[in-house]
C-alpha cells in the first residue's frame, strides 16, 4: 500500500511538473508573441519596447575581422632562447569585441553586421565594402571547389570619364545584383569626394574634381544598385580629400568652398538617388569630426536636405560615441562593447536624451525594414559572373580617354606588336584597400591583343613574365598588406639589341606604363605622379628606335590618377589613357586600340604639366602637430594635423580657367577616331524666366561611328562675389553617330544652376546680369557660344550658418 501510494504521489508530481514545464513554455511564447514584431507592430511600439542595453546594441555594429591581416614573421633572437616579432613589422591590435557577438559571419569577407533582437523580430544585416565590386571572401574554409568571386568593374575615375550616366546606371545594375546574390544587405559605396589634389591616394575611387560630375555619376550607380533590391552608403561625407592623417587631420575651409564644391557633390547625388545610407568620413573639418558634427549631419543632411536613411560612421570613425549619438551618426560601426558601455553611460548620465536615441534607433530599423535580410530574399551566390564582366568590359571601353593621337597612329595598322613596360603583362585592375575586390582573373593587356587577333613576341613576353614572378616573389612580407602597397617593381630594362629585332619584326610599339594607390596612404611626386627614370628611358629609347624604322608607338596609361605628361608626349605618337579598367581590363584596351570601339572618354579631372601647378601643391597634406602627451601616433588614423583650403573655390579647372594656367589636358578634354561639328546653339528665350533650354546639333564629321560629349558651362556677370570664369552646369552624351549622322540635344537651365553661396547672407544666390552658354569639346574647346540675362539677383534658398572656419582663412582671389 505504502509503496502503491509512493508511486501515486511520484506520478502525480511528475504530471504537475510536466504541466508546469508546459505552462512555462507556452508563458514563454505567448510572450514573444505579445511583443511588438518589427514590420508587424507600428515602428513605435516596437522602440518601445527595446530595452536600453538592445537600443545601445542595435546603434553599434558587431565587430569587425580584419581582412589580410597576416601575422607577423617571426624571427630568432641573438640567443635562439625565444622568438620576437620583426622589427619592421607594425603593430595593430583590434578592440575587444563581446562574446555574445562571436557568431559565425553570414557572409564570410563582409565588412561588418548589426545586431539582431530575436525577441522582436529583428535580424541582423550584413554591409561590405567596395565601391568597384562587392568584397568579400572568395574562398571559404579552405575549400577552392566552390567559389564566391565577384566582378572587378572600373574604377570612378573611369566610370566618370565616360560622362555617361546611362551607361554608368547599367554597371549599378550588375553591381546591385551581385551584391543580392551574394546575401549583402548594403555596399558601402560608391565614394564620391572630389579630386581636390592629384596625389589623393583613393582618387582611384572618386569621379571628379567637379561636384556635378561627381554627384550624378553617384546617383547613376546608386539608383542602378538599388534598383535591384540593395542598399548603398555613398561615402566618405565630407571633404576626405586625403589619406595622409586621415583619421586626424582638421580640414580648416571656408564656409563658401564647402557649400560650393565638397558638399554639393553629396547634395546632388543624395537628393537624386536617395542612398539608403551615407558613411561620415574620418576626419574634421573646421573642429569637430564630421561624425561628431550635429550641424552637418541633423542641421544640413537630415535638415536642409531632407536626407531620410541612416547615418553610420567610417570603420572605428571619430572618438565620442556619445557625441556621434547626439549629432545624429545613428550607426556606429564596426562596432565595439566599449562604445556601446558608453552609450548606455550617456544616456544614464542625462548626456544622451532618451529621444536622441530613440530616433537613431528608428533610422536602424528602418534600414533593417527595407533590407534582403528582413525580406527573407533566398540568395543563391551564383550571380551570373559572365555577363557581369561583359557589362565591366563594355564601360571600362566607354571611359577610357585617348589623350594623343597624331597621324592616325590609331586604331593599330599591324598585328604584329612590339608589348613593352611591366604593366603590360601585370596589369592593374583596380585600387587598394576597401577599393579592391577578390576578383577570379584580370585580363592582360597582352592577353587582351592576343584575344584580339594580334601576335606579341613569345621571348619578349617570356623574359617579363619571368622577371616579374622574381620580383613579385622577392617583395617584402607585409602584414599591413591590405593598407600598405608592396614598392612597385622597377622597370625591366630593354637592351638596344631587343628593341633593334622588335621594331625590325613588329608593326608598331605599346608601351603600357602602370600606376596603383589605395587606402592608407597618398601618392608620391617622384616616381609615381612623375615617371621614373627608367620609364622615360624606355619610352625615348624604344620611340627613337621605332621612329628611325617609320613605326609608330603607343603609349597605355594604366593608372588610377593623374600623371604627368608634358615632359615626354611629345616624343610618342599616341596615348591612351585607360585608367584602371576591371577584370576584363586587356580586353576593353583592346577593344579601343583596334577601332572595334572609338574612344570617346573625357577628363573629369584636370592633367596639370607640372604637380606645383596645382594651386594645392603648396598645402597638399597638410601639417602635422605635436602629439598630446602621453599619446603616440596611430598607424591607421595618423598624427594630429591640419590643412588649410587656401585655393577655396577655384578647385580644378575652376583654377586653372580663372588664373590662366596652361593644363598639360583640360577639364573635359579627349579625342576620337572621328571628328564632330557643333552648330545650331538656340536659347528658348533672352531672359531667364524659371527656365532657358539650350539646344545644340552635333554632327559625325569623320569617317567612322563615334560617341560626343557635349559640355555645358555658364560664365556669370562680374557682381558681389567672385567667381569662376566658367562653371560646368550640364552636360550629355550623344548616341553612336554614323558618318554624317546628327543628334540635337537640349539642356535645360534654371536660377538654381546660376547659383553661388554668399557666405555674408548664409544663402545661396543668382545674381542679376548677363550670363554666357559656353558649349564645347573640353572646358578649354569651346564650340559655340550665346548669352541670356537674368534681371534681377534672386536669394534662392536661406541655410543655417553653420560649419564655420575657427581661424581666419587667406582664400586665393583673381
Amino acid at each position: 500500500m505504502k509503496r502503491r501510494f509512493t508511486l501515486i504521489l511520484m506520478l502525480v508530481c511528475l504530471i504537475g511538473f510536466g504541466a508546469s514545464a508546459q505552462t512555462r513554455a507556452k508563458t514563454k511564447a505567448t510572450a514573444k508573441t505579445s511583443a511588438p514584431q518589427l514590420g508587424k507592430a507600428p515602428l513605435k511600439d516596437v522602440i518601445k519596447a527595446l530595452t536600453l542595453e538592445e537600443k545601445a546594441r542595435l546603434v553599434v555594429g558587431m565587430g569587425f575581422k580584419m581582412p589580410a591581416m597576416r601575422p607577423p614573421r617571426q624571427k630568432k633572437d641573438t640567443t635562439g632562447a625565444k622568438t620576437v616579432p620583426a622589427a619592421t613589422t607594425p603593430a595593430f591590435t583590434l578592440p575587444p569585441t563581446d562574446p555574445r557577438d562571436d557568431i559565425p559571419e553570414k557572409v564570410p569577407g563582409a565588412a561588418g553586421r548589426t545586431h539582431a533582437v530575436a525577441r522582436l523580430g529583428i535580424p541582423s544585416i550584413t554591409v561590405s565594402d567596395g565601391p568597384a565590386g562587392v568584397r568579400i571572401n572568395p574562398i571559404r574554409n579552405g575549400d577552392s571547389s566552390r567559389t564566391y568571386y565577384a566582378t572587378a568593374f572600373p574604377v570612378g575615375t573611369l566610370l566618370a570619364s565616360s560622362w555617361d550616366t546611362a551607361l554608368v546606371r547599367k554597371v549599378g545594375v550588375a553591381f546591385g545584383t551581385e551584391v543580392h546574390e551574394y546575401g549583402v544587405d548594403v555596399l558601402l559605396g560608391p565614394g564620391a569626394n572630389i579630386h581636390r589634389n592629384p596625389l589623393g591616394g583613393r582618387n582611384f575611387e572618386y569621379y571628379s574634381e567637379d561636384p556635378l560630375i561627381s554627384g550624378n555619376m553617384a546617383a547613376a550607380l546608386i539608383n542602378g544598385m538599388q534598383s535591384q533590391g540593395v542598399g548603398t552608403s555613398i561615402k566618405h561625407f565630407f571633404a576626405n580629400n586625403q589619406e595622409t592623417n586621415r583619421g586626424s587631420v582638421n580640414v580648416i575651409a571656408s564656409q563658401r568652398a564647402l557649400r560650393e564644391i565638397y558638399l554639393k557633390n553629396f547634395e546632388i547625388a543624395i537628393k537624386a538617388s536617395h542612398p539608403w545610407t551615407v558613411m561620415s568620413s574620418y576626419n574634421e573639418v573646421n573642429g569637430p569630426y564630421t561624425s561628431e558634427n550635429r550641424e552637418l549631419l541633423t542641421t544640413i543632411l537630415k535638415g536642409e536636405w531632407g536626407y531620410k536613411g541612416l547615418v553610420m560612421t567610417d570603420w572605428f570613425g571619430g572618438h565620442d560615441p556619445v557625441a556621434q549619438m547626439n549629432a545624429g551618426n545613428d550607426l556606429l560601426m564596426p562596432g565595439t562593447p566599449m562604445q556601446t558601455k558608453a552609450i548606455i553611460d550617456g544616456v544614464n548620465s542625462g548626456q544622451i536624451k532618451m529621444a536622441q536615441l530613440d530616433a537613431n534607433v528608428a533610422r536602424v530599423l528602418r534600414l533593417v525594414l527595407e533590407s534582403p535580410e528582413f525580406k527573407k530574399y533566398k540568395y543563391s551566390d551564383k550571380p551570373n559572373l559572365k555577363k557581369d564582366a561583359q557589362v565591366s568590359r563594355v564601360a571600362a571601353a566607354q571611359g577610357m580617354v585617348l589623350l594623343k593621337d597624331n597621324d592616325k597612329a590609331l586604331p593599330l595598322k599591324g598585328k604584329k606588336i612590339a608589348l613593352f613596360g611591366n604593366a603590360s603583362y601585370d596589369l592593374v585592375a583596380g585600387g587598394t584597400g576597401s577599393g579592391n575586390v577578390n576578383k577570379a582573373y584580370t585580363i592582360s593587356l597582352v592577353q587582351g591583343l592576343n584575344n584580339g587577333g594580334y601576335s606579341i613576341d613569345d621571348k619578349l613576353k617570356s623574359a617579363y613574365q619571368s622577371y616579374i614572378d622574381e620580383a613579385k616573389a622577392k617583395q617584402p612580407h607585409n602584414a599591413m598588406s591590405f593598407f600598405m602597397l608592396p614598392p612597385p617593381i622597377p622597370q625591366m630594362e630593354i637592351s638596344q639589341d631587343v628593341l633593334n629585332q622588335q621594331a625590325e619584326s613588329a608593326d608598331e610599339a605599346i608601351i603600357t606604363i602602370g600606376r596603383n594607390a589605395g587606402e592608407g596612404a597618398d601618392r608620391k611626386v617622384e616616381n609615381d605622379f612623375n615617371l621614373s627614370d627608367a620609364e622615360k628611358a624606355l619610352l625615348k629609347n624604344a620611340a627613337d628606335v621605332f621612329h628611325a624604322k617609320g613605326k609608330k608607338v603607343v603609349v597605355v596609361l594604366n593608372t588610377g590618377g593623374v600623371v604627368e605628361t608634358a615632359s615626354w608626349r611629345d616624343g610618342v605618337d599616341a596615348i591612351l589613357l585607360a585608367w584602371q579598367p576591371g577584370l576584363e581590363a586587356g580586353n576593353a584596351i583592346t577593344d579601343v586600340l583596334s577601332g572595334k570601339v572609338d574612344p570617346s572618354g573625357k577628363l573629369a579631372t584636370t592633367f596639370p604639366v607640372n604637380y606645383n601647378d596645382d594651386p594645392t601643391a603648396k598645402n597638399f597634406p597638410g601639417k602635422e602637430l605635436p602629439m598630446p602627451a602621453g599619446q603616440r601616433p596611430s598607424m591607421m588614423m595618423g598624427r594630429p594635423a591640419e590643412v588649410t583650403y587656401e585655393e577655396g573655390i577655384y578647385v580644378g579647372y575652376r583654377y586653372y580657367n580663372t588664373f590662366d594656367v596652361k593644363p598639360a589636358y583640360p577639364f573635359g578634354y579627349g579625342l576620337s577616331y572621328t571628328k564632330f561639328k557643333y552648330s545650331d546653339l538656340k536659347l528658348s528665350a533672352k531672359t531667364l524666366n524659371g527656365s532657358i533650354t539650350a539646344t545644340i546639333t552635333v554632327t559625325n564629321t569623320g569617317d567612322l561611328a563615334g560617341k560626343e560629349v557635349v559640355e555645358v558651362y555658364v560664365s556669370a556677370p562680374t557682381g558681389k562675389l567672385a567667381k569662376p570664369s566658367e562653371e560646368l552646369r550640364a552636360f550629355g552624351k550623344t548616341k553612336l553617330l554614323r558618318p554624317k549622322e546628327s543628334q540635337t540635344l537640349s539642356f535645360t537651365l534654371t536660377a538654381k544652376d546660376l547659383e553661388s553661396f554668399d557666405t555674408a547672407r548664409s544663402a545661396w544666390v543668382a545674381e542679376g546680369g548677363d550670363y554666357t552658354v559656353k558649349i564645347g569639346a573640353s572646358s578649354e574647346d569651346i564650340k559655340k557660344t550665346a548669352k541670356f540675362n537674368l534681371p534681377k539677383t534672386l536669394v534662392l534658398a536661406k541655410v543655417h550658418d553653420v560649419l564655420k572656419p575657427q581661424v581666419e582663412i587667406t582664400e586665393l582671389k583673381k
